[in-house]
């Protein structure tokens, strides 16, 4: 295979997914107690009580916060390069699947499709989930893996409201006592971390600052 080129499948068409497939939603994205230096992303069954802790790194954590939290970076990052390209030559990403599981390493696939093809692409779940949360197309995967890796939650009866369940978990580093700091200080501070497009640190000072603005 030569370098940079990376598997790009057609779809037989008598290929239609023999597993059913479980939708996800992303639902906590947080520092990883086991690694340093990298985050947790975790998914929840959309009509379940099981949920899939998956390890990312810092860039792809900071990118699906973006998105999520709808911030505007002050130039495209490369997952908003990636989709602006898509967009451009009219490929659509319909949906992405947690396709494989394997001594630890989570597989996945973008199903996308043009006006002729419709094809899947191998790719990293970290950048497969900050390129669903930019198109809006739902996540999956299969009973299996949420077998293997789910960890199933308590059902406590009350069913909690969208934005309860998805309120992102944030860590600003242990320089940042946010709490103690002035409105001012922290005002000062986001301008700093913007300029060094540090949106994870960004979304974490302006919750601060809206908390003290009630």
């Amino acid at each position: 295979m030569p370098p940079g080129h990376y598997p790009f499948y057609k779809i037989p068409v008598h290929s239609q997914q023999i597993m059913k497939k479980i939708e996800l939603e992303i639902v906590a994205l947080s520092h990883s107690i086991t690694q340093t230096h990298s985050y947790a992303v975790v998914l929840g069954e959309t009509n379940g009580l099981r949920r899939l802790p998956i390890v990312i790194g810092g860039f792809e954590a900071q990118a699906i916060a973006v998105a999520l939290e709808r911030m505007q970076p002050s130039r495209p990052l490369t997952h908003d390069l990636m989709k602006n390209f898509m967009m451009a030559f009219n490929v659509d990403l319909h949906e992405i699947i947690i396709s494989d599981l394997q001594e630890g390493i989570f597989y996945s696939k973008l199903l996308c499709s043009n006006e002729h093809d419709t094809v899947e692409i191998d790719s990293r779940t970290s950048d497969a989930l900050a390129l669903a949360v930019r198109f809006g197309c739902p996540i999956y995967t299969y009973e299996h893996i949420l077998e293997s890796a789910g960890i199933l939650m308590e059902d406590s009866g009350k069913k909690k409201k969208p934005e309860e369940e998805q309120q992102l978990v944030r860590e600003t580093g242990s320089k940042d006592d946010l709490k103690s700091m002035s409105l001012e200080e922290l005002n000062q501070l986001l301008s700093e971390v913007l300029e060094q497009e540090d949106y994870l640190r960004a979304i974490a000072i302006r919750d601060e600052i809206n908390h003290r603005k009630k």
